[in-house]
């Protein structure tokens, strides 16, 4: 049987959603002209007042905000409400320039902690589970939304951040964990770990996993659970949105369902910014329309994906999101050619290679070169260098017949290639264009 946390919101007739955003759309463009100056200044540029908007139909009309906005205005030229109203930052992980900082009140942790919670329930949980929050706590998003959403279930949480993998393993079959919450890299790695501690899936109380924050592939998902014995549940979010939780996978797992009563999505070219029919693919957009200290309108998340309202077998009624196949902004061109990192883990996992990889890019002589490091598992481990070659060269194939170009691989041994505990790093770009 399905559950849901709110079942009301979660299953609401479309024509009850549209009605919900209109009004808060229509609210929050008002909030934000008298509030922040700097959306103001961008709404005149584009001659737009609030009084254009007066439905999501107009929502078009809005200018676009992106990560350089958010950098411009950094720390708190986008916030509308005064920083005494404000209870909590948390920032992105992201290495390069100024980091995003996002705000809070305690309304919208609330709302943030209630989307999660809704994440929780859609796989599974109840307040009879015990849930393990393996996402990084701190200023990364991932720990404190689903330790707020396990609250709000009821779950018993065990907060234990990331890393200290054997402490982990400890938790997981002292306490008998039974939902299991990081990012997919680190539940590939805890769950190699415990098959080579000679651990079978029935052997782990573990029922479902929640992992987001970085790009996985459908391979990647059936590896982690056989490995674990459990189903594992895709969720979506970005800091500047709130964090995870901005859409999540049901029972169906044929998309994940986004909170449209926060959030309105849109799919756009992103060459022209022109907004693409439903069941296009293109660069999506999300705008929060309950969020109060640091609302985004139109924010650009530069993933590539499709939307689709086809009615889902769990009951909810939220518009779904397919796994983001893609950015438009971590897309390698390597000789004139788009290569997105997910393309090269599909061949990978199809040819039996577990998730640990990195890619290196790098550019010889005017001519770019693709390095594709790959580690082996324990049981292909060998020193027969005409083995190793023959399987090198398979792999060479699968990525030649897959992305239209060639690639060195190079194999190395298990345990090579660092593990991360927060998002992989699958790609080192040493090209200086």
């Amino acid at each position: 049987m399905e559950r849901y946390y709110q079942p009301e919101i979660e299953t609401a007739s479309r024509e009850q959603i549209k009605a919900w955003q209109d009004e808060r759309l229509v609210k929050q463009v008002r909030n934000v002209w008298e509030n922040v100056p700097y959306y103001r200044r961008k709404m005149e540029e584009k001659g737009v007042t609030p009084d254009d908007i007066q439905s999501i139909d107009d929502l078009h009309k809005l200018p676009f905000i992106t990560k350089a906005d958010l950098r411009e205005a950094y720390p708190y030229g986008l916030m509308a409400r005064p920083l005494k109203d404000c209870v909590r930052i948390q920032s992105t992980s992201g290495t390069t320039g100024k980091r995003v900082v996002a705000f809070y009140t305690q309304h919208d942790i609330d709302l943030w902690e209630d989307c999660c919670a809704r994440a929780i329930m859609a796989a599974g949980g109840t307040d009879e589970d015990v849930c393990q929050v393996s996402y990084g706590y701190g200023l990364f998003t991932g720990g404190p939304g689903l330790n707020g959403g396990s609250h709000k279930v009821g779950c018993l949480t065990i907060p234990t951040s990331s890393g200290n993998t054997e402490r982990q393993i400890m938790f997981i079959r002292d306490l008998s964990a039974t939902i299991l919450c990081c990012t997919p890299s680190y539940a590939a790695y805890i769950g190699e770990t415990m098959k080579e501690m000679g651990l079978t899936p029935d052997q782990i109380p573990l029922k479902a996993g929640i992992f987001g924050a970085e790009a996985w592939s459908e391979e990647m998902r059936q590896d982690i659970q056989n490995t674990l014995g459990i189903k594992a549940y895709d969720i979506y979010g970005l800091t500047e949105l709130s964090g995870p939780g901005v859409s999540f996978e049901c029972s169906a797992q044929t998309g994940m369902h986004i909170n449209e009563d926060h959030f309105i999505a849109e799919i756009i070219d992103p060459e022209t910014g022109e907004v693409l029919p439903e069941g296009s693919q293109g660069e999506l957009v999300f705008t929060s329309i309950t969020k109060e200290a640091f609302p985004l309108l139109r924010y650009r998340t530069r993933d590539i994906c499709t939307l689709t309202r086809e009615p889902c077998p769990c009951g909810r009624t939220h518009v779904k999101m397919t796994k983001p196949q893609g950015r438009t902004d971590d897309m390698l061109i390597i000789r004139g050619v788009n290569v997105f990192p997910s393309q090269i883990e599909t061949v990978l996992l199809n040819h039996g290679y577990p998730a640990n990889y990195q890619i290196i890019v790098d550019r010889v002589k005017n001519t770019d070169t693709l390095d594709v490091q790959v580690e082996m598992t324990p049981e292909m481990f060998t020193d027969n260098m005409g083995e190793i070659a023959k399987r090198q060269k398979e792999l060479v194939d699968g990525l030649r017949s897959m992305l239209g170009l060639a690639a060195k691989v190079t194999l190395v041994a298990p345990k090579t290639i660092v593990r991360s505990e927060g998002k992989a790093v699958r790609v080192i770009d040493k090209r200086k264009i």
